[in-house]
């Protein structure tokens, strides 16, 4: 009798669903880079994805497995993967910003991902991290508890992977081009994706994403915000959302309504299915409380529990106001790590290193730009020019001429950040890192500033979590601030969002050598500058240093 092979993602499913079936500490996966005909809002274009899907395969994995990823290019563009949040202990090589950490994958080259998954478990993303690519060329990591570890919540019943993300029907590639060539700020997005669907858009038919649900179960929701330019609310109608992760991270559950998750950030929530028989609304709907122009297109999906009649009327929902900013204050408040025993919150009480950030939007001239100047990000004033060579490698083989190890710990000229602002509106150029000892510790005040607008920032550490220990609004006080501090049990992640006109205080431990990027998670911003690295110099013994790149790094 003939056996047929399992498609290989309900050989994944079975895996974890029954880890006896199989376990293996190394997962391999293959990527494969390929442009495909797509058509969305009635429009069709050439979108770069991986294996041809929109969005990308997810990898599944079990904490501390370790997992070889093989990305094969066969598009015209550079590509690069970032596994985004993935600590990367000692395997800097893989981490995946192009200049930063590697060269680019060139087209018709490959190059082999390799890293472990220490210490993490919940839900991750990846995505290209090189130009705009990451509009379609991303996924989720699901990571697993490790083998007979229980969840620290009620076991689910069955899990939902939900990524949100942004869609234009114009190529990005040629938006980004366009916008650094006028200096005029990139053409919004022309809606917002649910698991790759648009939903229903005016003048254009669309099936949407539906979520089918059992009643009287509990569903573990994983909710990826892969998209590029847009903090976003979450809600599905009728239902409550208990949060019991993100970014990979337990935090104390609490119950809300409303998910508020910026650009590269995680969470994940129980989903009570306690509700009648019938079809409910899911939204997804943008935050900007500042004069920002933002794609203000709710996209809609729908919760559909089983049995439900065909023609059924969706049971519906309010989303939040635009710049609903209380809303997103009070989900971030209610953030806590969950701090048990187990999962400790280990918040470095000393610091080495005390560095106030000030981030924002600038002027600089630009003789060919339409209007003689163009839009740059920039911090403590200074704008990050990107390098020909990966930074990494200047710093492992000590190359000069790639970088300076002097960028400013505090802003050079003190001002009023986030009040009128009366100075220069132009920023200092440079590519300009900022050096650390080997298990340093570090605390940055993120400070927003108000000199074009003032805007929320999600900002990103590669290579580390951190505890955001504090938030607030208007310009930090060093005297009153840091009595409000919390060196207990707050949030650990890797992405956090820098309130309009205010401050966030993180703190992190530099215990892994190499080079690590910190930079705004709005696209836009990042092409503009608003981004710098640092150094962390080896420890003692191998154990605290950085490894040799491998045989097949990229060159430039």
């Amino acid at each position: 009798m003939a056996c047929s092979l399992l498609p290989t993602t309900t050989l994944l499913l079975l895996i974890f669903l029954f880890p006896t079936f199989v376990e293996s500490a190394i997962r391999h996966y293959n990527f494969t880079v390929v442009m495909k005909n797509t058509t969305k809002l009635c429009s069709s274009k050439s979108i770069a994805t991986i294996n041809g899907k929109f969005p990308g395969p997810t990898l599944y994995a079990r904490e501390d497995d370790t997992v070889n990823v093989r990305v094969s290019n066969n598009i015209q563009y550079n590509v690069t993967i970032h596994w985004h949040g993935v600590r990367q202990l000692r395997t800097g090589w893989s981490d995946g910003p192009a200049y930063i950490t590697q060269c680019p994958i060139q087209p018709g080259q490959s190059f082999l991902y390799n890293f472990t998954l220490t210490g993490q478990r919940g839900t991750l993303l990846w995505h290209a991290h090189i130009s705009w690519l990451r509009t379609t060329i991303h996924g989720a990591i699901v990571i697993f508890p490790k083998k007979g570890v229980p969840y620290p919540f009620p076991k689910p019943d069955k899990e939902k992977l939900i990524i949100l993300s942004e869609w234009w029907k114009a190529d990005t590639e040629a938006v980004i081009n366009q916008a650094m060539q006028t200096g005029l700020p990139p053409n919004i997005s022309d809606s917002h994706t649910i698991n790759g669907h648009v939903g229903p858009a005016t003048g254009c038919t669309s099936q949407g994403y539906t979520l089918h649900v059992e009643p009287g179960k509990t569903y573990l929701i994983r909710l990826v915000n892969a998209a590029i330019n847009d903090e976003l609310f979450f809600k599905i109608a009728g239902h409550n959302l208990k949060i019991v992760e993100v970014d990979a991270s337990y935090t104390k559950p609490f119950t809300t309504d409303t998910i508020f998750i910026g650009p590269g950030q995680t969470t994940n929530a129980l989903l009570t299915t306690d509700q009648a028989t019938g079809k409910y609304l899911i939204a997804v709907s943008p935050f900007m409380d500042t004069i920002v122009a933002v794609d203000n297109v709710t996209a809609i999906a729908f919760l559909r529990y089983k049995d439900t009649l065909a023609f059924s009327p969706p049971v519906l929902t309010s989303t939040p106001a635009i710049n609903a900013t209380a809303v997103t204050s009070k989900f971030m408040d209610n953030l806590r790590s969950l701090n048990s025993k187990k999962y400790p919150a280990n918040v470095p009480l000393t610091v080495d290193h005390y560095l106030y950030f000030t981030i924002g939007v600038g002027i600089n001239s630009c003789p060919t730009c339409v209007n003689g100047s163009k839009s740059v990000g920039n911090i403590n004033n200074v704008s990050f020019v990107m390098p020909s060579t990966a930074l990494l490698q200047a710093h492992y083989y000590n190359i000069s001429g790639i970088f300076t190890d002097d960028f400013p710990a505090n802003p050079l000229v003190p001002f009023n950040y986030t009040g009128n602002f009366t100075g220069g509106i132009s920023t200092m150029n440079g590519t300009r890192l900022f050096r650390i000892a080997f298990n340093s510790t570090v605390q940055i005040v993120l400070q927003g500033t108000g000199i074009i607008a003032p805007e929320s920032h999600p900002i990103h550490l590669h290579g580390f979590n951190f505890f955001a220990i504090a938030k607030g609004v208007g310009n930090f006080d060093l005297v009153n601030d840091p009595k409000k501090f919390n060196l207990v049990d707050p949030v650990e992640r890797n992405t956090i969002s820098v309130p309009t006109g205010g401050w966030t205080a993180i703190r992190f431990r530099a215990d892994n050598p190499g080079v690590w990027f910190l930079h705004c998670h709005l696209e836009v911003h990042t092409s503009w500058g608003l981004k710098m690295a640092f150094v962390v110099d080896n420890g003692k013994g191998p154990n605290e240093s950085l490894p040799p790149p491998p045989s097949d790094l990229p060159q430039c």
